[in-house]
């Protein structure tokens, strides 16, 4: 009923930047907190930043005054900005948004496919 499609990843060089993108469509009648999680090879997964339905905000340690999440309600689409990135900043990163599909009661947890992002001299 709901896509969550993510593109933007790719190879960066150390202090480089990238921008993600996750778009959500289908039966969607309103998003609640919409989240970047990210997963590297043989780590759980986990939170790299989260937004609220009213714009509230909220980071990983790790990522603190290097990335930046942002969200557009009338394209139901979430950003984030990544930069001065690191090494250790490669994973797969995936998207996720708390949805109440049309003619729903409930909120669902939806995920995106994930979008690999290496950083790499």
């Amino acid at each position: 009923q709901v896509q969550l499609v993510e593109s933007g990843g790719g190879l960066v060089q150390p202090g480089g930047s990238l921008r993600l993108s996750c778009a959500a469509s289908g039966s969607i009648f309103s998003i609640n907190a919409m989240a970047w999680y990210r997963q590297a090879p043989g780590k759980q997964r986990e939170l790299v930043a989260r937004i609220t339905s009213t714009d509230s905000t909220n980071y990983a340690d790790s990522v603190k005054g290097r990335f930046t999440i942002s969200r557009d309600n009338a394209k139901n689409t979430v950003y984030l900005q990544m930069n001065s990135l690191k090494p250790e900043d490669t994973a797969v990163y995936y998207c996720n948004a708390r949805v109440i599909v049309v003619g729903g009661h409930y909120e669902y947890n939806y995920w995106g496919q994930g979008t690999q992002v290496t950083v790499s001299s």
